[in-house]
């Protein structure tokens, strides 16, 4: 039998690690330390995506939909197999880089990704592929597929053309759009799907038709925002703007059903578990604005200059939309328990992350004046945030204790 609390504790140990490495990062602008910044970067974002994310989402999505599905055996082998991938690459990664065993390793989680894959399109009961919510997580597992490319495309250009080419950085975005944008949103939009069918709320045929080719079209389209630091033609940004519109289109379509069933919702979900998803929604609207005035010539060269904006809106992101969200979840599970104190101080910190790193953007973007000791206050910032996830993740196995 399947401990869906067991693998959703090897979730958060990995959401610890990426937090523990965060506050490296960080220390790196203030003192020395004996690893190579690049291969911690590296290990970081691997382990947060691969790690934390992944193995959250395909627990929750193998209990809704293939827990009947007989596979639990073939799912256990999977399951493990694909820890054992990670783990190769958190043991690879900060030693070597993009080397020989980290590309191994990779390359294997991949293949491991696609088995997944095959079994939610394959073992996915009947009765349960005609739901709205399948439908929305069946293109969800499409769009990792097809984010897939970019890291074979990744290996091709660098043993070819180098790290130092176009290509090589557009790989990287394409694997990032469609994971944050195609695999993890929507996936999320699925799983807030089922929770909403289990109480018989439901978009009409014909709004649920709309949000889901608004939705699905724009996300192919805003994938040119990538590709805006190479300032193409305006042709590009028209087609990023328009899908930018196009996804705000869709959540408006979402957002009037949720506010049109309020009272219904109230009644099936703990006061915890709505106000991280409301957390998780504002996150989404900041995330849908910012996207879509970045898809503007002006901003778009502003932003392609400063690291600091990329990376603050991939945090806000993953901090904020994809892990808020998915902490809810869970918790509307109970494969976790959250107190008050562990949200604050996760709210708190990751607030001050945000703000400090947009801040430091835009003390050159608009000649802002400086914040004393702001790599400091940063790093104290991700301290609060690993006091949170560390705090979260202790107090499961005190429950099992």
């Amino acid at each position: 039998m399947i401990s869906y609390k067991k693998h959703i504790n090897i979730a958060l140990g990995y959401f610890v690690l990426i937090a523990i490495m965060g506050v490296a990062l960080r220390l790196f602008a203030i003192t020395e330390l004996p690893i190579t910044y690049r291969y911690i970067v590296h290990t970081h974002s691997h382990i947060a995506l691969l790690g934390w994310v992944y193995t959250g989402l395909t627990t929750i999505l193998y209990y809704l939909y293939l827990k009947d599905s007989g596979i639990s055996k073939k799912y256990t082998y999977l399951f493990w197999g694909t820890q054992a991938t990670i783990l190769g690459m958190l043991f690879s990664f900060p030693f070597t880089g993009y080397a020989l065993f980290s590309i191994i390793f990779s390359t294997l989680f991949l293949i491991a990704t696609y088995v997944f894959a095959f079994f939610f399109l394959k073992y996915t009961p009947k009765e349960l592929k005609s739901l709205q919510s399948y439908k929305l997580i069946r293109v969800a597992i499409w769009f990792m597929v097809l984010s897939s490319i970019g890291p074979w495309v990744v290996g091709i250009v660098m043993a070819t053309l180098g790290n130092t080419s176009p290509w090589y950085h557009n790989a990287i975005y394409f694997y990032l759009h469609f994971q944050y944008n195609g695999w993890f949103l929507i996936a999320l939009c699925g799983i807030l799907f089922r929770l909403f069918e289990e109480h018989e709320v439901t978009l009409s045929k014909k709004n649920f038709k709309r949000f889901y080719y608004l939705l699905n079209i724009g996300v192919i389209l805003t994938f040119f925002i990538s590709i805006l630091w190479m300032q193409p033609h305006w042709f590009f940004n028209a087609l990023a703007i328009i899908g930018g519109g196009l996804q705000i289109s869709a959540f408006s379509i979402l957002y009037g059903k949720i506010l049109w069933e309020r009272s219904t919702l109230k009644k099936h979900l703990s006061k915890q578990t709505g106000w991280l998803l409301k957390f998780a929604g504002f996150c989404l609207v900041i995330k849908l604005t910012a996207q879509l005035m970045g898809s503007f010539p002006t901003t778009a060269e502003i932003i392609s200059r400063n690291i600091d904006y990329i990376i603050s809106y991939l945090h806000w992101i993953f901090l904020g939309l994809v892990s808020v969200a998915l902490v809810a979840f869970l918790q509307h599970f109970k494969w976790l328990v959250l107190s008050k104190v562990v949200i604050f101080l996760y709210f708190a910190g990751f607030i001050l992350t945000e703000f400090l790193i947009f801040y430091r953007g835009s003390i050159n973007a608009f000649n802002l004046p400086s914040l004393p000791d702001i790599s400091f206050w940063l790093a104290a910032a991700s301290v609060i945030l690993l006091l949170a996830i560390g705090w979260l993740f202790t107090f499961q196995f005190k429950r099992i204790s």
